[in-house]
């Protein structure tokens, strides 16, 4: 666990289910899921059918992040539109239940893949089957009409663009380190340099990876979770932001101590052939696209920069925080590298 003891109160969550029909089974007990880095998620069982309790992580939480509220609203509408979303069945805003908002969501069965291709499908051609998913599932995602399912309404569209480099700045300029204050300068600066008008606004899921998607013995989508990052925007972003998480064999060493998708492995596409390949679903014109990729390490250093903080600070002993900061670092200089044309 992040935090030493688990910070749900059962009893608390229990008395408010039945208050409004809904019984949390004592046995199994509820166990919470291994992975993740941020909300906590526990599979428990609710007269007596799977479900999973989604709750954000103990202490302060920067302001937007962690949105119970908003993820709810997602997964009521979009079930309708993409049977691969699990649907939302409850949503509780009282803090004084367990300290936190906190949700219970379909459960969905079946496979996740983190940072290595399990050996049964360790082969080039399941790689490329992997690629094809992501790729086709984030097109999907991008096709859905957010009106027609009453979510026209979601996020800010207008000024996305500008916003997101503005507000990456700002949240890497209060969680530096001395190493890393400059480095977030010079990838403001080029942002800024770079910007792009916002293309049309759709859906977006904002953190599309393998580790947030439930799949098939085949290879498909049964579950893409996780959704507390979605909005509407430009699709763009997306892209740029999975495609932060898709190491290459040839990358800096810290591409692959990030360890999000094995996508270093013989058959995955690479980061440029999944580009053209998601423009060729599409028809999406990603001629700007540099812009996007160093936006896209941008956030994602800033966010292990923001774990990292968690560990300096003293807010979390777990290990695996220890080197966060450093590898936020290592990811602003990949960024540089990518503005620089060094890198795809």
């Amino acid at each position: 666990m992040t935090i030493l003891d688990d910070p749900t109160d059962w009893p608390g969550v229990r008395r408010h289910l039945a208050a409004r029909g809904l019984r949390l089974d004592a046995d199994p007990a509820p166990k919470r899921f291994s992975g993740g880095l941020a909300n906590i998620n526990y599979l428990i069982h609710l007269g007596g059918m799977p479900a999973v309790l989604r709750r954000p992580p103990p202490g302060p939480l920067p302001p937007g992040a962690h949105d119970m509220g908003r993820e709810h609203r997602i997964l009521t509408a979009l079930p309708k539109a993409l049977d691969f979303v699990p649907r939302g069945l409850h949503l509780c805003t009282d803090p004084a239940v367990t300290g936190v908002s906190f949700q219970i969501i379909e459960f969905r069965a079946g496979r996740t893949i983190r940072d290595h291709l399990p050996a049964d499908i360790a082969t080039p051609a399941h790689a490329a089957a992997l690629s094809e998913t992501v790729l086709s599932t984030m097109a999907a995602i991008h096709a859905v009409d957010p009106d027609a399912l009453g979510l026209g309404d979601l996020g800010r569209p207008e000024g996305f663009l500008r916003r997101g480099v503005d507000g990456w700045r700002r949240r890497g300029e209060a969680s530096a380190t001395p190493d890393s204050m400059r480095l977030i300068s010079e990838l403001g600066a080029w942002l800024d340099r770079h910007l792009v008008p916002d293309g049309p606004a759709v859906m977006l899921h904002n953190d599309l990876k393998l580790d947030n998607m439930i799949l098939s013995p085949e290879l498909r989508p049964v579950g893409v979770v996780d959704w507390d990052q979605g909005t509407r925007g430009d699709r763009r972003f997306d892209l740029g932001t999975s495609l932060s998480y898709w190491t290459e064999a040839g990358d800096p060493p810290v591409m692959h101590e990030l360890a999000q998708m094995p996508t270093a492995a013989p058959g995955f596409l690479t980061r440029e052939q999944a580009a053209v390949r998601y423009a060729a679903i599409t028809g999406c014109d990603l001629s700007d696209f540099r812009f996007f990729r160093v936006l896209g390490l941008t956030k994602l250093g800033v966010i292990f920069q923001q774990l990292g903080a968690l560990h300096r600070s003293g807010a979390t002993t777990d290990p695996r925080y220890t080197r966060f900061s450093a590898l936020g670092t290592g990811l602003f200089e990949v960024g540089l590298d990518v503005a620089a044309g060094r890198i795809f």
